[in-house]
């Protein structure tokens, strides 16, 4: 076939000449694609008689085949010489010091539940646990809550919806974590030593209450234990997490349907540029409530109140850790970055140690 050099020494100098991959791909277009040069060619051998398609035919494979290896070579050519632009663009200096990445930290919330839970520890407490969506029973009924309570109606609490029809006992959101202490009086019997750290959920949203929060509650049961050993234990606990050496609390009668008889419990401070000081002053403060065990409650839980007799407690962990750390605003808790939790002197390495202080 006449013309068949020509064809060739055109296409391979425009493979050589090429410049980028774009190019080249048009380039195998125009030579090797369907409409292409060559193909067309390669179409035409029908029509010829049978000694001139093979003598054509063996030439035009072997022209295919020449422009098809300088095709990829071509390509393989400058995807190394991209590669080799890249590297010398991109290059990277390992002698240089790490990049810092950003760094968590644990939240007042968090970081107070680890320092009660050491304390308390301590003093021979284990944490109990219980599930955050409760039974009527336990959360009500078991701690001599009466049912026209206002506690128990739906203006206070977070009742589960139920279904038409659906007649399974009424769920709630708990309201406090005095069920878990509930729960493990029934599972470990008397004597008994626990915390009960946790969420809880009430009806109250307004701007120093959230529907949300923490709280920790204590119960220790035993033959022999009085209000006297109530005191000891908390006025060792907010010696111990407020850090100071001298605390002084105060007990006010009051009533719980699951204690008899009730204390709130005031803590002495000073206010002194705006900054609380716990433990001096002229000043209370109600931090928690408590009181010896309702017999009632003990029965409920299956512990004979003849033989056994004990104390509980419960306080908000947002609120004190408000008060440890002067953070005025409790919506903080909830809208604090980064920056925010820093300037409370919280960081990633503050962990509690068991005498209720920080180690870094």
């Amino acid at each position: 076939m006449d013309g068949l050099d020509d064809l060739k020494a055109k296409y391979l100098t425009a493979v050589a000449t090429v410049t980028d991959e774009a190019a080249l791909e048009d380039l195998r277009i125009s030579a090797l694609g369907k409409k292409g040069e060559i193909s067309a060619l390669m179409s035409g051998l029908g029509k010829m008689d049978p000694d001139q398609r093979k003598a054509a035919g063996a030439m035009l494979n072997v022209l295919k085949d020449e422009i098809d290896a300088a095709l990829r070579a071509k390509k393989a050519g400058l995807a190394d010489a991209a590669l080799d632009a890249r590297l010398r663009e991109e290059w990277l200096d390992v002698t240089l010091p790490g990049r810092p990445r950003p760094r968590g930290t644990i939240h007042p919330v968090s970081q107070v539940m680890e320092e009660l839970t050491a304390i308390f520890a301590d003093m021979g407490f284990a944490v109990a646990e219980g599930p955050q969506v409760e039974s009527d029973w336990y959360n009500f009924d078991a701690l001599n809550i009466p049912p026209e309570h206002p506690a128990r109606q739906e203006h206070d609490t977070f009742f589960m919806h139920r279904d038409a029809g659906d007649d399974r006992p009424p769920h709630v959101l708990r309201t406090q974590t005095s069920p878990v202490q509930i729960r493990a009086m029934t599972q470990a019997g008397a004597p008994i030593r626990v915390i009960a750290p946790g969420r809880v959920y009430r009806m109250d949203m307004d701007q120093t209450h959230t529907p949300m929060f923490h709280q920790v509650e204590g119960l220790a049961i035993d033959r022999d234990i009085s209000m006297a050993n109530l005191k000891w234990t908390l006025e060792e606990f907010c010696r111990a997490f407020f850090e100071v050496d001298k605390v002084e609390l105060r007990f006010r009668a009051s009533h719980f349907p699951f204690t008899e008889p009730s204390a709130e419990v005031d803590i002495r401070y000073s206010n002194v540029g705006g900054q609380l000081r716990i433990g001096e002053g002229d000043k209370w403060m109600e931090i928690l409530g408590s009181g010896m065990v309702h017999p009632k409650v003990l029965a409920a839980a299956g512990v004979n109140p003849d033989e056994w007799q004990g104390f509980a407690f419960g306080m908000g962990i947002d609120r004190i850790a408000m008060l440890k750390y002067g953070i005025p605003d409790l919506r903080a808790f909830f809208e604090s970055d980064l920056r925010w939790l820093r300037h409370y002197g919280f960081s990633a390495l503050d962990m509690p140690d068991l005498a209720g202080g920080l180690s870094a």
